[in-house]
C-alpha cells in the first residue's frame, strides 16, 4: 500500500518535469497557500497533495488524500480510501467512473513502509535512484456537501509489490514512467485493456531504500530528519555525545 509519503523537490522542478500550467502557482490562484509550502517530509491520508490532471492542458491542483465518491455523505469516507487496488478498480463502484474519465498523477519524492518488530513499527524509506520526482498513478473525484462545500480528493492507486518492496509488504504504489504518464492521463482513452497494463509494479532496479527514524510514525513529525538514514542519525547523536553520555550543551 501506499500510507505515507513525501514531495521534497521544489516547484520549478515538479513542472519542468511534469509539464503541468504554471498559472495554477500564481499569487492570485486560489490553490496559491499549497504552492508556498515548503518540502513536504510525512504526507498522511486527508492531508493536501499534488496531482497534476489533463483536459486537453496538464494542471496542477492540490486535492485532498483519500476519495470522496460524490455519493458519499460525508468526507469521513475519504479516510478509508487512500489507496484503490489496481487490480479491480474497473469493476467497483467508488473507482470504475474515475477510472475511465478522471485519472491523475500524485506526485511524490519518495513513500515509506513499515516493518513489525514486536510492538515497534520500523519504517523504510523507498526513492528513486535517479533523485527525480515520480508520479503515481492516481483517480480524483469531485464532492460537492449539502452545504455546498466542494472538495476534490483523490486516492493512489497500488499493486502487487516487486522485490524490493516486497519483504515489508505485497503492495506498492504503482509508479508511472515518462512513457506510460502521457497515456494515463490522455482524456480521450477511456478502454480498460489499455489502462490497465499500466498498473504493474515498478521495476526493481528503479527504487533505493534505507531505514529511517521512528519519528516518522507520527505525522506531527516534518522535516529532512524524517527521511535521513538511521545510520546517519544514530552516528550523528553518538558524536553529539560527551563520554558520560550527555550532551554537549
Amino acid at each position: 500500500m501506499c500510507g505515507r509519503f513525501t514531495l521534497t523537490s521544489n516547484l520549478d522542478d515538479l513542472q519542468g518535469r511534469f509539464g503541468f500550467l504554471s498559472q495554477y502557482t500564481e499569487s492570485q490562484s486560489k490553490d496559491s497557500e499549497f504552492f508556498e509550502h515548503g518540502p513536504l517530509y510525512n504526507i498522511a491520508p486527508t492531508q493536501q497533495v499534488l496531482t497534476v490532471t489533463n483536459d486537453g492542458q496538464r494542471r496542477g491542483e492540490p486535492m485532498r488524500w483519500g476519495l470522496v465518491p460524490f455519493w458519499a455523505k460525508d468526507l469521513k469516507i475519504g479516510a478509508r480510501m487512500i489507496n484503490a487496488v489496481g487490480e479491480t478498480i474497473a469493476i467497483k463502484p467508488a473507482f470504475r467512473g474515475a477510472f475511465k474519465k478522471r485519472r491523475c498523477l500524485v506526485l511524490a519524492n519518495g513513500f515509506y513502509e513499515w516493518e513489525k518488530d514486536g510492538k515497534r513499527k520500523l519504517p523504510t524509506y523507498f526513492y528513486p535512484r535517479n533523485g527525480e520526482p515520480m508520479a503515481f498513478a492516481g483517480l480524483w473525484e469531485t464532492w460537492k456537501s449539502p452545504e455546498g462545500q466542494v472538495v476534490q480528493s483523490c486516492t493512489i492507486i497500488t499493486t502487487s509489490a516487486n522485490p524490493i518492496i516486497e519483504p515489508l509488504h505485497n503492495r506498492m504504489p504503482v509508479i508511472l514512467s515518462d512513457e506510460t504518464q502521457a497515456l494515463w492521463l490522455d482524456p480521450l482513452t477511456e478502454d480498460a485493456k489499455t489502462l490497465e497494463p499500466l498498473l504493474i509494479p515498478a521495476p526493481m532496479e528503479l527504487l533505493a531504500s534505507h531505514p529511517v527514524a521512528e519519528i516518522v510514525n507520527s505525522v506531527r513529525n516534518q522535516g529532512p530528519q524524517c527521511i535521513m538514514p538511521f545510520s546517519d542519525q544514530l552516528e550523528n547523536e553518538s558524536e553529539n555525545e560527551s563520554p558520560g553520555g550527555r550532551l554537549f550543551p
